[in-house]
């Protein structure tokens, strides 16, 4: 009987650089079981992962279906420009080589755009051991196409600014294209200021009409807004709660805005 269950659940596993999460839905209604996992510093990603299938209650009775989100650096490529054979190559001249990594891609047709990223060997094959139906989403891609649904709404340019385990996803649009899109080590409040500064300079906006989005796990974030508005006029906090509509998912602590995102808007 329980296995006839979770045939119409839906299990997403989160892999972050440091961190580990798992959540579950069900098809048929709001119901959300979020568990995070306490990653032990002293072992490899891989090493926790393999330990998490022996003690997690929701991998021990994982359904058929998993989607996972994981959290690496990502190369944007024009759709027209890309070739799945020269994905490795491509990476590699952006990315310092490690041959411990497999590399992926998920395309984004309405950014026209695909995402290259990056995965240990060793983790991916611990998957590979428990799943035999598992898709592969990188961590920043439900916030890109929500973020460039929102970008339409009003006439002002609109930057924004995603904060998620000490680093800073700084991008915007043009129509259906990126127009910018760059991350940064946010792991300072100063820091995080800086950077948008200068994005925010380098693509020559107007501090008194265009505006500037954040999100995310914010560092000192009184501090950064108040910063922030000495030079931009327009800077607004997303509330996920608020966006979302009160989904259930916003109510549950310590979901990172990108899993919140992908569980109301989709990848």
């Amino acid at each position: 009987m329980a296995e006839t269950t979770n045939q119409h659940k839906r299990l997403t596993i989160r892999l972050g650089r440091s961190t580990m999460a798992m959540l579950q839905q069900s098809d048929d209604s709001d119901d959300i079981v979020y568990e995070p996992y306490v990653v032990k510093s002293s072992m490899s990603m891989a090493a926790n992962l393999r330990d998490a299938f022996k003690n997690s209650d929701l991998l021990l009775q994982a359904p058929p279906r998993v989607r996972v989100v994981i959290d690496s650096d990502v190369l944007m490529v024009p759709i027209e420009m890309f070739e799945e054979g020269q994905k490795e190559l491509l990476h590699n001249h952006a990315f310092p080589y490690n041959e411990k990594d497999a590399i992926f891609y998920n395309v984004v047709p309405d950014l026209n755009a695909v995402a290259v990223f990056s995965m240990n060997k060793d983790l991916k094959l611990v998957l590979d051991d428990h799943f035999q139906n598992m898709r592969l989403v990188t961590a920043i891609q439900p916030v890109w196409r929500y973020m460039h649904q929102r970008s339409f709404t009003g006439v002002r340019y609109k930057l924004y600014g995603y904060f998620h385990e000490k680093r800073l996803e700084i991008f915007s649009f043009q129509q259906n294209r990126f127009k910018f899109c760059n991350s940064f080590d946010a792991s300072k409040a100063e820091d995080a200021i800086f950077f948008v500064a200068y994005v925010w300079n380098q693509l020559q906006l107007s501090p008194k009409f265009d505006e500037l989005h954040l999100m995310g796990d914010i560092p000192e974030k009184n501090f950064v807004v108040e910063k922030l508005k000495r030079y931009i006029q327009k800077v607004f906090v997303i509330n996920p709660q608020v966006d979302f509509n009160e989904h259930p998912v916003t109510a549950i602590k310590g979901v990172p805005f990108d899993l919140q995102t992908l569980v109301v808007k989709g990848r």
